[in-house]
C-alpha cells in the first residue's frame, strides 16, 4: 500500500505546526538567501507569527526567527509533522 505523504507549500503552514523541507523551488538570489539561512531540504521550520495581512509570514529555523514573503513561501514544499 502507497501512502502519500502530507506535503504543503510552506505559506499554507498552520501557525504553531513544525515541517521539514522537501524541495526548494526558488530561482535566483532568492533561492541562494534562502539556503543560507538554513532552509535546506530536511531542515525543520515552524510557523510562529502572521502580519495583519498574512504577508510576511515569520518562521523558525534553526533557533532564528525570518520573515519570508508569501511569493516566496509558495515555492517552498513541504511535509507537516
Amino acid at each position: 500500500m502507497i501512502h502519500f505523504m502530507n506535503y504543503i507549500t510552506l505559506d499554507n503552514l498552520d501557525l504553531g505546526k513544525t515541517a521539514k523541507v522537501i524541495a526548494i523551488n526558488n530561482k535566483g538570489s532568492i533561492r541562494r538567501r534562502l539556503l543560507d539561512i538554513g532552509i535546506v531540504p530536511d531542515s525543520l521550520i515552524k510557523a510562529v507569527f502572521k502580519s495583519p495581512f498574512n504577508d510576511p509570514i515569520a518562521y523558525e529555523i534553526k533557533n532564528a526567527t525570518i520573515a519570508i514573503r508569501k511569493k516566496d513561501s509558495k515555492e517552498i514544499v513541504v511535509e507537516v509533522i
